[in-house]
């Protein structure tokens, strides 16, 4: 894969650099509309992720941000052969995940309609769709800074931050408790104002696909677009292993609440590559389930000893 890296002071590698945010979001969301247009919304809404995935995918290993963040490749066929199996199973196990949000609005939606409604129906449907993110972003702001500033919910969204890399794969690396607070407090007040189906699909399909583009490991420069969205730049501040810098940058889409509320953090130099939290996640799935409902998970989450029971006291009292 080496021989296919850009010489990073080109003129076209500057230029791809600078494009490649606002053409693959705009790709991605073309793709949506010609997906809620069809028949089968869902399925070619998926089809327009997968493909996403692999144009960012293709790109981490042409132009990434921190090449110590791929994948040791020493063996070409081996890395395929794991890409194809491993990560093409994960991937469509993510994109059904992924579209979870979207089939509760279906659902959900029409169930809680109620006779009146404070929602702007007759404006233009891109108005309604900007106005629902910012709505929503509202509450995702909280749910995340939250998650931060309180054990209770930390112990949930640590998993998230426990990656030493940030790339496309773990884009969707959240513990279910986690996605399910943020799901609720950023579309209650959605449907509490009268929101139509529509305006939950683009919320939906703005989230992927900016959740992808912010935890690629591609090198974009995104100049302006950092006073706008969360983009890579911004969010890998968030994922500092130093707190001062980590904990910053809570939005989730759009950064107009960190510059509200005073979070918004993106000095004038790169981004922090040092990334991780001071605690450990277990390894296995089933154990990152169920270890922050245990006290001794938490424990090993905060990076604190276990703690020592009467036994192993008297045991130390007899040696």
């Amino acid at each position: 894969m080496q021989a296919f890296r850009f010489n990073r002071e080109s003129v076209p590698y500057r230029a791809l650099s600078a494009s490649l945010w606002p053409l693959i979001f705009a790709a991605s969301m073309t793709g949506s509309h010609f997906a809620f247009e069809s028949g089968h919304p869902i399925f070619w809404f998926n089809v327009v992720y997968l493909a996403t995935i692999a144009v960012i995918a293709l790109f981490e290993r042409i132009m990434p941000y921190e090449p110590s963040w791929l994948e040791p490749d020493g063996e070409t066929f081996n890395n395929v052969a794991h890409t194809l199996v491993t990560k093409g199973l994960t991937q469509i196990a993510a994109a059904v995940t992924t579209s979870f949000p979207m089939l509760f609005a279906t659902v959900a939606q029409p169930a809680l309609q109620h006779s009146y409604s404070f929602w702007p129906s007759e404006a233009p449907m891109f108005v309604q769709a900007v106005l629902g993110l910012v709505i929503a972003e509202f509450g995702l702001y909280f749910a995340h800074r939250l998650s931060h500033e309180r054990l209770l919910l930390w112990r949930f969204h640590a998993l998230h931050h426990s990656v030493e890399r940030l790339w496309v794969l773990n884009t969707g690396r959240f513990h279910f408790v986690d996605s399910l607070i943020k799901m609720l407090l950023g579309q209650l007040p959605l449907y509490l104002l009268g929101a139509p189906l529509p305006v939950f699909l683009w919320l939906g399909a703005a989230s992927v696909f900016i959740g992808l583009l912010t935890h690629c490991n591609i090198d974009m420069r995104t100049g302006l677009l950092d006073r706008i969205f969360t983009t890579p730049c911004i969010h890998r501040w968030h994922h500092s292993r130093d707190l001062r810098e980590g904990n910053t940058n809570y939005c989730e889409n759009i950064v107009i609440w960190d510059q509200v509320f005073g979070t918004y953090h993106n000095p004038a130099r790169p981004s922090s590559t040092d990334i991780g939290i001071s605690g450990t996640i277990d390894r296995s799935f089933f154990d990152q389930i169920i270890q922050p409902f245990s006290k001794a998970g938490v424990r090993r989450i905060l990076g604190k000893p276990p703690r020592k029971t009467s036994r192993d006291e008297s045991e130390r009292q007899e040696t």
